[in-house]
């Protein structure tokens, strides 16, 4: 048991488990946070700085993430995707 549980990540039994989760590493899902990150503050900039008469870009997506195909949490729960921030909540904070 001890030998099966210390497999490496790209095994055949880890990926058969846990698909394409199993080649994502921790490094690898920490970049998708900053790139996500980085293009929410890149549209906000561009949403405040815009005309207000003008038409606001979309809200970026995320990254897609193995395994986020409306599965469930750690807890137990279902994945829900992020809600995304209107250009009036952006100007009132803002503002």
């Amino acid at each position: 048991m001890v030998l099966i549980k210390h497999l490496p990540r790209d095994s055949a039994l880890q990926r058969a488990l846990h698909s394409e989760a199993a080649e994502w590493s921790v490094t690898d899902h920490l970049l998708a946070a900053t790139v996500d990150h980085l293009a929410i503050a890149n549209w906000m900039f561009q949403c405040v700085n815009g005309s207000e008469d003008g038409d606001q870009p979309d809200p970026p997506q995320p990254v897609p993430r193995p395994g986020a195909g409306g599965e469930e949490t750690p807890d137990g729960g279902p994945e829900e995707a992020p809600e995304a921030v209107s250009a009036g909540e952006l100007a009132r904070f803002f503002g």
